[in-house]
Formats: structure tokens, C-alpha cells, sequence
């Protein structure tokens, strides 16, 4: 795909799209001219209201796929959807997460499950079922990934583990979708606080040790996606850190 290339009449499919990052990767996409499918778990409200946003500047340009990713047996399903909605499918957007501490010690199996289901597991059966997709069009896949993935996150060690699972995932699915597939990831750092974050205390120790000394933007997030998919055509297994810096500190 030359770098000039026109992302008009393109296909991305975008998980855990309806709000926060994946709302603003979505948007994004579809400014540079992709039709988007917005897949969902619960957020059915936000997720209509940004299919209507969308769909005011561009109709017929956005569709809505609610599934839990969790269900492994329906992922394949998820991604034949997105692909019969237009005939085709150009990018997907591996986004949704669960987020949450937990203290070793208190660790269940089924946080071990989600946690690893929602960041590691979907990731590649959706990117098994979307492949022979993604290859007619010479397609690609991006991953949200975390700075934790390689500098755990303390308090959050099964969080730490699944996304360094998905850095590892991007690796190797560049080399095993080569050459038809490009696979990338993107790695933010502090852009959006979660919703049961320690609170303002945290928030500043945070920036202060951040080179660039602010917090980011979701649409840092959006840029470094959109660069991959639009102009990144000889850049596979790779991971894009958009952390103001904040790595660069001990």
C-alpha cells in the first residue's frame, strides 16, 4: 500500500470502540475515510450515538456489532459480519480491554481468564478469523498494547502479563502474515486515567516523571493508528510508544 494510498471505502473493524480511545480511533479512521465497524460489549447507547455522529457526515458509513469477546466460539462469527457488511475488510483494531488491580495474592482464576481473554485471547482468534480477509486486501492488524507490557505495572501483575502476551502476539503474527498482513501495535502511557484510578495525588506523580511533563490525549493514541494503517507500508511487528516519554524514566 504506496503511503499516498486512500483510506476511502476501506473497512476497519475497531473492538471496545463505543467510548474513551476507541471512540477517538474510530473517529479518526473514518475522518481519513474508512467505514468503521464499531464492535461493543454493553455500551449499546454510546455506541449508537457515535454510529449517528459518524453517519451524519458520511451515511451508511458506520455499523454496530455487539459481542462478548470473552466467547471465543463467537469471535469468528464477529469478524465474518464486519467483512459481509461491505465485502470486504482492511484493518482491524484489537482495542477492548479489561483493566483492573490484582494483588497477587488475592489473584482468582477467573480474573486470570478475563483479563488474558479480553487482552490476549480475542487479539488472535479474532486476527485467525479476520487473516484471509485482511490478505485479500493487503490489510492490516493493530494492537493497543500498554507501556506495562514490558515495565509491570505494580498491583496489576495479570494486566502486565496479558499485554505483554499481546506485544509477543504482534511479533508473531508479523511474521506469520507476512507478506500480504502488516502487524503493529501502539503502546500508550498516561492519556486516559481508568475509571478507579488512586485518584489526583497519583495522577501528578505520574506526569512528574513524564519527559514531556503533561498527560496525553486519546488522539495521540488515534494518530500513531492511523499512521499505521495509512503510511506505515514497510513497518511490521513493530510497537509504537505514545507515552510522552514516561519510559524513558526509572
Amino acid at each position: 500500500m504506496p503511503a499516498h494510498h486512500t483510506l476511502s471505502g476501506q473497512v476497519a473493524l475497531i473492538t471496545g470502540a463505543a467510548h474513551r480511545v476507541g471512540a477517538v480511533i474510530a473517529r479518526t479512521l473514518h475522518d481519513h475515510g474508512m467505514n468503521i465497524v464499531i464492535h461493543y460489549r454493553h455500551s449499546r447507547a454510546a455506541a449508537e450515538g457515535l454510529q449517528n455522529e459518524l453517519q451524519a457526515q458520511r451515511p451508511d458509513s458506520v455499523q454496530l456489532i455487539q459481542g462478548d469477546l470473552l466467547d471465543t466460539a463467537g469471535l469468528p462469527q464477529l469478524v465474518h459480519e464486519s467483512y459481509h457488511w461491505q465485502g470486504r475488510l482492511d484493518a482491524l483494531v484489537n482495542n477492548a480491554s479489561s483493566f483492573y488491580p490484582t494483588p497477587t495474592e488475592d489473584v482468582r482464576e477467573a480474573q486470570w481468564d478475563e483479563l488474558l481473554g479480553s487482552n490476549l485471547k480475542a487479539p488472535f482468534f479474532l486476527a485467525q478469523a479476520a487473516a484471509p480477509f485482511l490478505r485479500q486486501g493487503q490489510g492490516c492488524i493493530v494492537n493497543i498494547v500498554d507501556i506495562h507490557a514490558e515495565r509491570p505495572l505494580k498491583g496489576y501483575p495479570v494486566y502486565s502479563i496479558a499485554k505483554a502476551g499481546l506485544v509477543m502476539l504482534t511479533k508473531t503474527l508479523a511474521r506469520e502474515l507476512a507478506p500480504e498482513v502488516r502487524v503493529n501495535a501502539v503502546a500508550p502511557g498516561a492519556i486516559l486515567w481508568p475509571e478507579h484510578d488512586a485518584g489526583e495525588a497519583t495522577r501528578q506523580r505520574i506526569i512528574a516523571r513524564t519527559a514531556l511533563k503533561r498527560q496525553g490525549d486519546p488522539r495521540d493514541v488515534a494518530r500513531a493508528v492511523s499512521f499505521l494503517v495509512r503510511e506505515a507500508e514497510y513497518m511490521t511487528g513493530q510497537v509504537l510508544t505514545v507515552d510522552g516519554g514516561r519510559s524513558l524514566s526509572n
